[in-house]
């Protein structure tokens, strides 16, 4: 008769937490959120929020062959790179039909951004127009290879169901979309999106990482998966070898600001301590964290193995930001901060992130001396 995993791994676990000698194994310590986690980023009241609708940007739309207002109703949820000395962000914008498109907004100090005229990515009247039309582009990240190509996940929706997405450049203007990242079997009309590929900080830039002769990349909004590649473009989905279905290595938590749902943040930052991941959680209605509105999308951090990717060591207990700015707290979706962008830029830690699902802000981490 065959054993249930569950079984096995009580059986395993036993077996190797007994040492020789027979003494009970020593307790195993998770180390604390302020060895390995980027806290105490503040706000920048002064300026926030730094991004805001333009109902002036007009754009040919190829779909549609009509000229939209690309940005009229809403900007969220951005991506942000180093080149050139400069911060160059790619950002969600909706226009009054609620079609998302990808801008790019470039700055000098990480700060004051730049608008570029039109989007950088849209849907077209190409092969992946069947998963991006009506509903559009959303919510990009990106890092870089090697060789210096930016990669970009973003997710594909066609107003019924999202689609991780990828796409590649050499400038951040002109991109190639490389299609579904679950690609074209029996995940391919499974709900999926918000990418966050593994990557380790070289001076400014952040650059993806090989682990175990692989690249890495946590994706999802419900629970956290896995994908694995050996060239960034073609992905494997990281499956439980007897159920031949997707491993969740991260969880929402009952009680806590996580109790709905966990979503990647940016990439995964590949440190010494090991895979750092910022994910936005979601308070659900009920069994959630008392102290915030249901509903409420704050951030959170997790430390998987650097060896192991899929090996969760430690998690914070509580958010690290949260809306209480009134942009924040009201707008197409209240309470909200949604974060996505991070960029290592003149020896701050600056975090960009979504309010309401409405506009853009920053807040900020001072490196230590």
């Amino acid at each position: 008769m065959k054993r249930p995993l569950y079984i096995l791994l009580l059986s395993f676990l036993l077996t190797n937490c007994t040492q020789e000698n027979g003494k009970q194994p020593q307790e195993v310590t998770t180390p604390e959120a302020d060895e390995w986690a980027l806290l105490n980023f503040v706000k920048v009241d002064s300026l926030n929020p730094i991004l805001q609708p333009s109902p002036g940007q007009d754009f040919q739309c190829p779909v549609s062959d009509s000229l939209v207002k690309w940005e009229a109703r809403n900007v969220l949820n951005p991506s942000a790179v180093v080149k050139d000395g400069k911060v160059y962000m790619i950002y969600r914008a909706q226009d009054n039909h609620m079609t998302s498109r990808l801008g790019l907004a470039i700055s000098e100090d990480g700060l004051h951004f730049t608008k570029q005229p039109e989007p950088v990515l849209y849907p077209e009247n190409d092969e992946f127009k069947k998963y991006e039309w009506p509903g559009g582009i959303e919510d990009p990240r990106v890092v870089e290879s090697e060789d210096g190509t930016y990669i970009l996940t973003y997710t594909a929706y066609d107003g019924k169901t999202a689609r991780l997405c990828l796409a590649t450049s050499k400038d951040l203007q002109t991109w190639t979309k490389h299609g579904l990242v679950l690609g074209e079997g029996k995940y391919k009309d499974t709900w999926s999106k918000s990418g966050a590929i593994v990557a380790q900080r070289v001076g400014n830039k952040m650059v993806a990482a090989k682990i175990d002769g692989k690249y890495w990349m946590y994706f999802g909004d419900t629970d956290l998966f896995m994908a694995s590649s050996e060239d960034l473009i073609r992905w494997e989905v990281v499956e439980n070898e007897e159920t031949q279905k997707m491993v969740s290595v991260l969880h929402p938590r009952p009680g806590y600001f996580d109790s709905r749902l966990v979503e990647p943040g940016p990439y995964a930052l590949l440190q010494d301590a090991g895979i750092l991941l910022i994910y936005n959680g979601s308070n659900a209605a009920n069994y959630n964290d008392p102290g915030l509105p249901k509903f409420t999308y704050s951030a959170g951090q997790a430390l998987f193995d650097q060896d192991q990717p899929y090996r969760l060591i430690a998690r914070t207990d509580s958010n690290f930001i949260q809306p209480d700015k009134p942009y924040e707290k009201v707008g197409e979706v209240n309470e909200v901060c949604f974060v996505e962008g991070l960029v290592y830029f003149q020896n701050k830690w600056f975090l960009y992130y979504g309010t309401a699902d409405s506009k853009i802000a920053v807040a900020v981490k001072e490196e230590a001396k």
